[in-house]
């Protein structure tokens, strides 16, 4: 399964450049009709993901206790409750955690609620599949915003952290604090909301209502949103980075977290 950043490279720069001349007409008609892409993010199934978890890793695990092709099916607490990992075909070490109920994205009231599974939770137990030997700063998860994905079933990418990314992180760790504030510089070409996160993992803890608690525009508008959380260490104790980006089409900014990542793991080398 290609990665959703791979997918849409194609076509970001050419569609930022005409969205821009678009908002410069006012041409709402022109607006409608452009986000009809061209090439294969136009093609690309949104369903594809969901049908893989739901179709085939699901019944596989339940019937014959065998994930395939999922790397794990998690179901003990119900579908309901449930996740999967998933290798994802682009890179030798990103996987992908989806919850086993049919959840379309970070847009999604249910990854609110009270009682909410802890998919973050699941998506950073599930690092032990990426690589061996591997320092917490070196590990990431995200998700990307509505416009910054391909398909429409929430789905958590797991993998190594870009090099330069922890670097500018580790530089700037003291001037993260406990809200959220911007990151004192770009990051992959792009300005972030950072706040740290004093735990040694997300159990009881969700990364997404502390997001939507930044404020009530977040809140009302949470798929124009990424989310991202690296592992990070704030005075010995175990912890992690939050980041977000809100999406920017005039800035050819689809506000997608999956960049900070490195498909190729260079840290572990």
């Amino acid at each position: 399964m290609a990665s959703d950043a791979e997918r849409i490279q194609a076509v970001l720069q050419a569609l930022a450049a005409a969205v821009r001349a678009v908002i410069r007409l006012r041409d709402i008609g022109a607006l409608l009709i452009l986000f009809v892409l061209p090439g294969a993010a136009a093609h690309a199934d949104p369903s594809a993901l969901w049908r893989i978890v739901h179709d085939r890793c699901v019944p596989d695990e339940v019937e014959r206790h065998d994930p395939a092709p999922c790397a794990l099916v998690e179901l003990s607490q119900g579908v309901a409750r449930g996740y999967v990992v998933l290798k994802d075909r682009v890179g030798a070490t990103q996987f992908l955690v989806l919850p086993t109920a049919r959840i379309t994205g970070i847009e999604s009231p249910a990854l609110l609620a009270r009682g909410a599974p802890d998919y973050m939770q699941d998506a950073w137990a599930a690092r032990r599949f990426v690589r061996a030997r591997l320092s917490r700063s070196d590990l990431s998860l995200a998700v990307n915003s509505v416009y910054g994905r391909t398909q429409n079933q929430l789905h958590i990418h797991v993998d190594c952290l870009r090099e330069d990314v922890r670097d500018a992180l580790a530089q700037h760790r003291d001037d993260i604090g406990n809200a959220w504030q911007p990151f004192p510089v770009m990051l992959a070409g792009h300005r972030y909301l950072a706040r740290r996160l004093v735990a040694p993992d997300f159990a009881g803890v969700n990364p997404f209502r502390m997001l939507a608690n930044a404020s009530p525009e977040t809140r009302a508008h949470m798929g124009d949103y990424t989310l991202v959380a690296i592992g990070a260490t704030f005075a010995g104790k175990p912890g992690f980075v939050l980041l977000a980006d809100r999406v920017d089409l005039a800035r050819g900014d689809f506000a997608s977290g999956e960049t900070l990542q490195d498909h190729a793991c260079a840290v572990a080398r």
